[in-house]
């Protein structure tokens, strides 16, 4: 068995044809048992994602066992070929258009979810109102968000197939939120300029304005800022007391 990725609280193997993520103690069974029940409903939406085939108890804790699909993620080729930029950049787009234009009636709403994050932040009360306000007032859509697309989740194999990878944040809601996400995290990444070309793209191929987008900012920085990574707090306090993107 090969280790492929080992954090702090999981490590990630493959296994032959099987790629294990292995948790420990401190992801509660709930977790653990949400990721794979999200990964099985959008398996079933049609999408070309790895299969679920397991979860299963450990010494430590729990692991989710899938299909191990070989091939490169995207953040690699776009860093070994920057001279495709805007060609993989248009394949990311259209690979998250598509995610959106399915539907997985039983996955949580993007709504609850963020409610959740607002209530559970370090900011005070004045502004964790006016986020949950803001927040209630975005459109209810019922689409399919991956809730962390970025090039490093997906695997292009050798015959040139697109897989989207770790569906462990998936919701169902607005596309605008899940793109907002996007933009946050190329801009975390340090690559603004290509979190704004991102950003135009994507709203010219889903016909929409950007100021649909920047309306989730705040609370998209507000989710992340739950995590507590210091190197991030300025960026993100700087987008979650904006509210005037008009």
């Amino acid at each position: 068995m090969a280790t492929i990725k080992e954090r702090e609280h999981k490590k990630i193997y493959r296994d032959g044809d099987k790629l294990v993520k292995e948790f420990d103690e401190t992801f509660t069974k709930a977790e653990v048992l949400n990721e794979a029940l999200n990964t099985a409903r959008v398996e079933e939406t049609g999408l070309k994602i790895p299969k679920l085939l397991n979860v299963s108890k450990t010494d430590n804790g729990w692991a989710i066992t899938s299909e191990y699909i070989e091939g490169r993620t995207l953040s690699e080729l776009m860093s070994e070929n920057p001279e495709k930029e805007d060609e993989y950049l248009e394949k990311f787009v259209e690979l998250q258009l598509e995610i959106h234009s399915k539907k997985a009636p039983h996955l949580n709403k993007i709504k609850d979810k963020m409610h959740a994050k607002i209530s559970a932040s370090s900011y005070d009360a004045t502004l964790r109102y006016d986020l949950h306000n803001r927040l209630e007032g975005m459109k209810k859509h019922t689409k399919v968000l991956h809730g962390d697309f970025c090039p490093s989740n997906i695997v292009v194999t050798p015959d040139g197939d697109y897989y989207v990878i770790d569906w462990a944040h998936a919701t169902q809601g607005n596309a605008s939120a899940d793109a907002a996400r996007t933009y946050l995290t190329f801009t975390l990444q340090g690559n603004k300029a290509l979190a704004d070309k991102y950003l135009e793209l994507f709203c010219k191929k889903a016909d929409i304005a950007k100021q649909l987008v920047w309306q989730w900012m705040p609370i998209v920085a507000c989710s992340e800022s739950v995590k507590n990574i210091p190197s991030e707090k300025e960026l993100l306090d700087s987008w979650v007391n904006v509210f005037d993107f008009q």
